[in-house]
């Protein structure tokens, strides 16, 4: 008769909804419990469940956190046990003993694994972070070069006002000043260069 996986949503019933086949099933000795469901005793993995489900969520949510991971982990851990029930060794400690070290396996590789996540998502902010500062700083490089290009093709009254103005800080009249022209002249041939830088930079763009 066919029966069912222990590894289907039915295995991981509550205990409330799973009445035990009898009282012997109980009794037996959880390395016992092992060794049956290594041979694919389905209610042996269910008593195995019963004894255990609890303990293992216990410890991975200690370890974890997160509830919901937590069931994540302790149904994984619990489906571990089913197929490696074969490799329980009872020389080496108690059934409970080495049920309890898959789960805390289980949980510092979940823990491990999402701290890893997290390390990639900064490491991959900062990358993301340095390559702007870097487009900032040559954007501003080429656009001096292209300033200073265009500058060069503005006559020399005209450049020389520009930039004692806008990069001087000077006022049209101390521009007037320091150059001894007239300052009608400065105004007109500050905004005849203006007017050629902005058709030169336009153009570069």
């Amino acid at each position: 008769m066919e029966t069912d996986d222990p590894r289907t949503p039915r295995a991981w019933q509550s205990t409330e909804q799973r009445r035990p086949a009898d009282g012997q099933a109980a009794r037996d000795d959880l390395g016992e419990l092992f060794g049956r469901v290594a041979r694919g005793d389905q209610r042996a993995f269910e008593q195995v469940y019963d004894r255990l489900s609890g303990p293992v969520y216990g410890l991975v949510l200690r370890i974890v956190r997160d509830p919901a991971q937590s069931e994540e982990v302790a149904q994984e851990v619990l489906v571990e046990l089913w197929r490696k029930a074969s490799h329980y060794r009872p020389e080496r400690g108690s059934a409970f003993s080495w049920a309890m070290t898959l789960a805390h396996r289980r949980a510092v590789d979940r823990v491990r694994s999402a701290q890893a996540g997290k390390n990639r998502e900064v490491r991959v902010t900062l990358s993301q972070r340095e390559y702007d500062e870097v487009a900032e700083r040559v954007h501003a490089r080429l656009e001096q070069q292209q300033v200073r290009h265009c500058l060069g093709d503005l006559t020399e009254l005209q450049r020389e006002s520009i930039t004692l103005a806008y990069y001087g800080g000077y006022t049209y009249r101390e521009v007037s000043a320091l150059l001894n022209v007239n300052l009608a002249t400065v105004k007109t041939r500050m905004r005849d260069g203006l007017i050629r830088l902005r058709d030169c930079l336009g153009a570069d763009r």
